[in-house]
């Protein structure tokens, strides 16, 4: 599975990873922790569901989810960027998003997914649009940041 790959690697590469969930909830960190030899690497997981959980945890201002709102490249970045920071970590993975069934809008429908990737130092965001139900979009948020974060540092 791609979390004992991601998990060797960063062994290998000596480096470590810290998680910001909300509309995924655990769910990448959990897939992390079931395989052996995480604690090595994994320094720390949040699950920031609430606005107020994702300013005083990892320092996503006020004033960005007052304007582009919690589901948006912006907040994914101070996500990323701040758990990061706070954790000390190599590399780091934000997720915010619309999981549904509710929640929805014209421009951000059901399965808008924004996730911060960082590494060495470096930030990015992609946004995502999933189908599915609830469960679905998480599982293929984690299927796609597993895979992803994983790719990124292979060509570390």
């Amino acid at each position: 599975m791609i979390e004992d790959k991601l998990i060797k690697l960063l062994n290998e590469k000596n480096m470590t990873i810290t998680t910001a969930e909300s509309c995924t909830g655990g769910m990448i960190s959990s897939r992390l922790v079931n395989v052996s030899g995480a604690s090595a690497v994994l320094n720390e997981a949040y699950v920031t569901y609430s606005n107020e959980a994702k300013s005083r945890n990892l320092g996503v201002s006020k004033e960005t989810i007052d304007k582009y709102g919690a589901v948006s490249e912006e907040t994914a970045k101070e996500m990323v960027e701040g758990v990061a920071k706070r954790a000390c970590t190599d590399c780091a993975i934000a997720v915010t998003g619309i999981a549904g069934p509710d929640g929805g809008t014209k421009e951000k429908p059901v399965g808008t997914v924004y996730v911060g990737y960082y590494i060495c130092g470096e930030s990015f965001v992609e946004r995502y649009n999933f189908q599915g139900d609830r469960y679905e979009i998480r599982k293929k948020t984690t299927d796609e940041v597993l895979t992803r974060i994983y790719k990124e540092l292979q060509r570390k």
